[in-house]
């Protein structure tokens, strides 16, 4: 198969990428920026914006399906930085995909776009989206979300959203990153009780999902199109313990002091105020959102993924925790 892929270079978008070419589909990359090393795999590349309606009508052709990774991530930035690109930059690849007579689109979503600060134990896609988000990641991926499920068409236009959860792995720039240089300079605090429950996913699990569901659209429209599926390792753990074991295998102290859920939160309401009255653009140390999303649990039931995509992750915990022992101490012998 021909198969796009949008933010080509990114973690998840990468991997994805190389996977696809592992198994002998051709590729197509589009991204802001090059990335010869995936060229020199056998990636065919197309630079641009997707913001740009023209250039997105323009790149996505000739193609038989396109997997949809490209956002911005983050909980702190002007509404309309997150709106251009996650939202009306995905509007523009369904408009793409239609016009062009794409069949299949595959959107990376976030289980985000479901939460609103509360605990969320085995949750299932049938929990409503909250009536509003506590920052505009969340809630820009969730109308993207919409947008895309809403343009199913059984028989003309198959679509699907997954919602990876946590998404981490050995070259991870984002989460184990944050993790491990927060905790080197001692400002990772546990926040609440220190016993929530979370999900995760390995990048490879998260990539492979993707596969999944794009042969999954294209066997059985009718069954895996037009819905939302949450993807993790399917094996909750301990927050801290887990982060815990991260920062232990990075050779730094994991960390031990605390901070009430409750003053979290606040002190998180009171910067993202006084930071906005001040008109900074770098995060604040703390939010409501970061607060809530250390303190409560998030793990979610993945049946859906199990049943109607046949997705089922590769490794257990264990495994991939071992795994990434070894590809950093390699990194650092």
């Amino acid at each position: 198969m021909q198969i796009l892929v949008t933010g080509c270079g990114g973690f998840l978008g990468s991997e994805i990428v190389r996977q696809l070419l592992r198994r002998g589909d051709h590729v197509v990359g589009v991204s802001r920026q090059s990335y010869a090393d995936l060229e020199a795999l056998g990636m065919t590349h197309r630079r641009g914006d997707l913001c740009n309606a023209s250039f997105t009508q323009n790149a996505l052709v000739d193609v038989d399906a396109v997997i949809h990774t490209a956002a911005v991530a983050g909980v702190w930035g002007p509404w309309q930085r997150y709106y251009r690109i996650n939202t009306l930059a995905t509007e523009h690849v369904i408009d793409a995909c239609r016009q062009n007579k794409i069949p299949s689109l595959v959107y990376t979503s976030s289980p985000s776009v479901t939460f609103d600060g509360s605990d969320q134990c085995g949750i299932d896609e049938a929990v409503p989206y909250p009536p509003k988000w506590m920052c505009h990641y969340p809630h820009t991926k969730a109308l993207a979300e919409q947008a895309v499920l809403k343009a199913h068409e059984p028989g003309r236009f198959s679509t699907c959203a997954l919602r990876p959860h946590l998404i981490w792995g050995a070259d991870d720039p984002h989460l184990l990153a944050r993790v491990v240089d927060r905790a080197r300079s001692g400002k990772l605090r546990i926040v609440g009780d220190g016993q929530n429950l979370i999900d995760t996913v390995h990048v490879s699990d998260a990539a492979a999902s993707h596969l999944y569901a794009l042969d999954a659209l294209g066997k059985s429209p009718e069954t895996a199109g037009g819905q939302a599926y949450f993807v993790t390792q399917d094996e909750p753990v301990n927050c801290w313990d887990w982060i815990g074991q991260i920062c232990e295998t990075a050779g730094v102290a994991k960390p031990t002091k605390r901070i009430g859920f409750s003053t979290a939160y606040r002190m998180g309401a009171l910067l993202e105020t006084a930071y906005r009255w001040m008109g900074r653009k770098e995060e604040p140390p703390m939010t409501r959102f970061v607060a809530a999303q250390l303190a409560r649990h998030h793990y979610f039931d993945i049946s859906a993924a199990k049943q109607r995509l046949g997705y089922t992750p590769k490794q257990t915990m264990a495994e991939r925790l071992a795994e990434l022992r070894d590809r950093w101490s390699s990194k650092h012998a």
